[in-house]
């Protein structure tokens, strides 16, 4: 909950990229062979938790673009909890900050605090402080909606769960009230979890960095960034920088209590880390070198390299050339990470900018915001959104969701992808014996493999399957 499991992925890439597409455009003649394609694809995201694949596909598509294929994108996001929907509508507000207003490494900093760090800098609070503001009104005003982000959709969300992203929105502010311990929320999971190890948790925590992920495809995780993490929640650190107020965009459960808001705590990971999307590989071969099982950069280097070209492609619709010099190479390096100052929120209100300017507008997309009764409907044969989807990627906590019935939502041709459990600390047979309800669940539905599973012995995070 609140990041997947799985590298961020170019969705429209994913779907062209099938043998079906690319025959169908071979045929076509000579002389339209020589104009742009236009091609449409509506893409449902099942339980995604975080917009990763959103973004990693809307900054690539000026590459296809000067391919001649101008893609039209349709996204569907479906999510059982309304917090987890104003916090991707807040990510993607950061990830499509107005240019005027901050530049796109301190975007990028703004970004890793408040999707990977329980704890932020007094910057991030308080951008997230005024920027609940306007998106409160962004969501309310259907003509601020239009003006500031007319590519976003609500529409599909129930008044009820309007009102919870509004609720959301309305805590994240600094009101008094406003309470988000989660210093004492992490501790408590962290200490049922381990229960009498807890006094031993760092040989815990190694073991399941180094005999556990690493040998599932978390190789560029590195141990000092890991077991900061599990003892704090603080996943991406810079020394330049102090952590040391809550993220409530990672509360769960609100409900209105008077002028206050009761909540569930922390609900969300404490063993693997938001290092998945963004943080574990880079087209950069320079940042995965390694010594001794060392690396040169860690996670959080690779992360903010990765989350550099995203932010660079979709303000300027060009190829990014990364700065190496501009990386901290602190992979080998354990960094000291002082007690957090005291923060006080008492005069924030009167520090606030206005982040209000208009969002970057991206050609050719449309996100809609579906509601968590669409996790039902999606299963009925008979249903609007029969024979409806392109591309539908399930995200692993979503699987148990899933009817046979649910592949009639499917197009043919399509492309479904499903998340494994690869990137978690489960037992190798548990693992292993969800990957196989996978496959049985392809089997059952006749969906046929992108690749062929049995001839390639890799360790997956996705497995991908095509309707014919």
């Amino acid at each position: 909950m609140f990041w997947g499991l799985s590298e961020a992925l170019d969705l429209f890439q994913e779907y062209i990229g099938k043998s079906n597409y690319q025959v169908e455009n071979e045929n076509l003649s000579p002389d339209s062979k020589n104009q742009d394609i236009t091609t449409e694809i509506n893409i449902l995201l099942f339980g995604l938790n975080d917009p990763r694949h959103i973004l990693a596909t809307m900054a690539n598509m000026y590459s296809h673009r000067a391919k001649g294929i101008n893609p039209v994108i349709n996204f569907y996001l479906v999510d059982g909890c309304i917090e987890i929907v104003a916090r991707n509508i807040a990510l993607l507000a950061i990830a499509l900050e107005n240019p005027k207003v901050m530049n796109i490494r301190s975007k990028t900093h703004l970004f890793m605090d408040i999707y990977g760090n329980t704890l932020v800098r007094a910057f991030s609070h308080q951008y997230v402080s005024a920027k609940s503001k306007s998106l409160i009104k962004t969501i309310t005003d259907s003509q601020c909606l239009e003006k500031k982000a007319p590519f976003l959709n609500i529409d599909g969300l129930k008044y009820r769960e309007r009102d919870g992203v509004e609720n959301a929105l309305n805590f994240w502010s600094s009101k008094e009230g406003n309470i988000f311990n989660i210093k004492q929320y992490w501790n408590e999971r962290v200490k049922k979890l381990l229960g009498t190890r807890y006094d031993y948790r760092e040989g815990q925590f190694d073991w399941d960095l180094n005999m556990v992920l690493k040998d599932r495809k978390g190789s560029q995780i590195c141990s000092q960034e890991y077991r900061y993490w599990r003892e704090t929640g603080v996943a991406f650190t810079f020394p330049e920088f102090e952590y040391n107020v809550p993220n409530k965009t990672l509360a769960a459960g609100l409900v209105r209590n008077g002028k206050k808001y009761l909540h569930r705590g922390y609900i969300g990971d404490i063993q693997t880390g938001p290092y998945a999307a963004f943080g574990l590989t880079t087209s950069d071969q320079r940042m995965l070198k390694s010594m001794h099982g060392q690396n040169d950069y860690r996670s959080t280097d690779i992360t903010e390299r990765n989350i550099l070209q995203i932010f660079h492609e979709l303000a300027t619709q060009m190829p990014y050339d990364h700065n190496l010099s501009q990386s901290r190479k602190y992979g080998s390096i354990r960094l000291q990470m002082g007690k957090g100052l005291t923060n006080c929120e008492e005069d924030v209100e009167n520090l606030l900018q206005d982040y209000n300017e208009p969002w970057i507008k991206i050609e050719g997309v449309k996100i809609n915001f579906l509601s968590s009764d669409e996790i039902l409907s999606l299963q009925d044969s008979n249903s609007r959104w029969a024979n409806f989807f392109d591309v539908i990627f399930v995200a692993h906590n979503y699987f148990s969701f899933l009817k046979d019935s649910f592949i009639d939502v499917l197009r043919s041709p399509s492309i479904l992808i499903m998340e494994t459990r690869l990137l978690t600390t489960e037992r190798k047979s548990a693992v292993d014996k969800f990957e196989e309800e996978l496959f049985q669940f392809a089997e059952r539905t006749h969906l046929k493999p992108c690749i062929n599973y049995d001839t390639i012995n890799s360790k997956r995070s996705i497995l991908k399957f095509q309707k014919i």
